[in-house]
């Protein structure tokens, strides 16, 4: 799955590698090569903003969604919201899924 969007979370983005890095990405954004970028966002660690709300969206241990506040769980609750109107707005692989769930079941219940 994926947890954070370019164009959304781009201010988190910009935040983390500043803290984890020291990078002012504004700064050199005309001098960086995008497979560069690509690497520092991969290398981010929980504790920058991007991985700390990685970290919310991606919970799914419920020992530990007791323990979020409510803005913790309407983030993790928008975001896979966004994500699940996203998969619905996609036919092609709605298309697929449901063929795919025909032929399970046309295995299933055969003779």
């Amino acid at each position: 799955p994926r947890w954070y969007d370019f164009y959304d979370d781009w201010a988190l983005i910009e935040a983390s590698i500043a803290q984890q890095y020291g990078i002012r990405v504004r700064q050199v954004i005309d001098t960086i090569s995008w497979s560069e970028m690509c690497t520092y966002i991969s290398g981010l660690l929980p504790d920058t903003p991007l991985g700390k709300i990685i970290q919310i969206r991606s919970e799914e241990n419920k020992e530990i969604l007791k323990s979020f506040t409510p803005d913790m769980l309407k983030e993790r609750r928008n975001w896979r919201n966004k994500q699940a109107k996203e998969k619905l707005n996609d036919t092609e692989k709605l298309d697929a899924m449901f063929n795919n769930m025909e032929k399970m079941l046309e295995v299933l219940f055969s003779d």
